[in-house]
């Protein structure tokens, strides 16, 4: 018989990878605390079902805005939100931090924040605008790919205490906010009008150049680790109780403060910065 010898790239590739013929498996190079850099196969669970949980939210979003239920649109991308923020904390917690979790993360953050509000906002308001309203919802997510794929390349570069660019979960909450309280207030916001209509799209539109503008917003990782004054936990307490006179209301102007805040912040960093 006459044996067949494979190819040596080919044999040398299935040794080098581990891999030979249909798998699920994930391989990735992590660096030991000894400072050498071994390869291993799996993933973190729990880090990555909290992710799933917030890709299945915004996935259920888009499926509730194409139908029409807007508010429970709205609800999904809250709980996206903060699924978002708990992954990343559970990940450090446990040190479970990996390179596919943080590529899975942005995947999710694509879906729930990009996708999910452009499609909600589109479905809600856009839609009569046409092919403008279509246009414009897709810059907003077209930013918003952009805008996580410039935060995956910086990891590690840029400081901690700041976002460059909105965050996509505050910007996403930005959108969301503001259907929710067009919806609470339609008298005002008359999705009717022309007028609102166009509002609506330039308010979208301005969010997603937001999320990829090089203005500075504080991030608040570092927050949790630093000791405040005790006056700070009264005023917390009064703007919360403003938030539940009326949530939507609270939760966007909040949130516009916050996205006013950059400029602020931005401009002191640039007055502060030596000639």
């Amino acid at each position: 018989m006459t044996s067949i010898n494979k190819p040596e790239s080919e044999s040398s590739t299935r040794d080098e990878h581990g891999f030979d013929g249909i798998t699920f498996e994930v391989e990735e190079e992590e660096q030991t605390h000894e400072g050498q850099k071994v390869k291993r196969r799996g993933i973190y669970l729990w880090p990555n079902l909290i992710t799933t949980a917030a890709l299945l939210s915004g996935f259920y979003s888009i499926i509730a805005s194409m139908n029409g239920d807007f508010t429970q649109a709205i609800y999904a991308i809250f709980l996206a939100a903060l699924l978002d923020g708990l992954d990343g904390r559970v990940a450090r917690a446990i040190g479970a931090q990996s390179a596919f979790g943080e590529q899975y993360d942005s995947l999710s953050d694509l879906l729930a924040f990009g996708v999910a509000p452009a499609i909600l906002m589109y479905s809600w308001s856009l839609h009569d605008l046409g092919r403008i309203g279509l246009a414009c919802c897709f810059v907003y997510t077209a930013c918003a790919a952009f805008r996580l794929a410039r935060f995956n390349v910086q990891i590690g570069v840029v400081d901690k205490r700041y976002f460059i660019g909105v965050a996509s979960p505050l910007a996403a909450i930005l959108i969301i906010t503001l259907v929710w309280v067009g919806r609470d207030f339609p008298a005002i916001f008359d999705l009717r009008e022309v007028g609102i209509q166009i509002i609506n799209a330039v308010l979208i539109v301005a969010v997603g150049l937001l999320m990829i503008s090089n203005i500075k917003y504080y991030s608040f990782k570092t927050f949790d680790r630093k000791r405040v004054p005790f006056a700070v936990l009264p005023i917390a307490v009064f703007i919360f109780a403003a938030i539940t006179y009326n949530i939507p209301v609270g939760i966007l102007v909040i949130s516009i403060i916050y996205a006013l805040s950059g400029f602020v912040t931005t401009f002191m960093a640039r007055k502060n910065t030596p000639i």
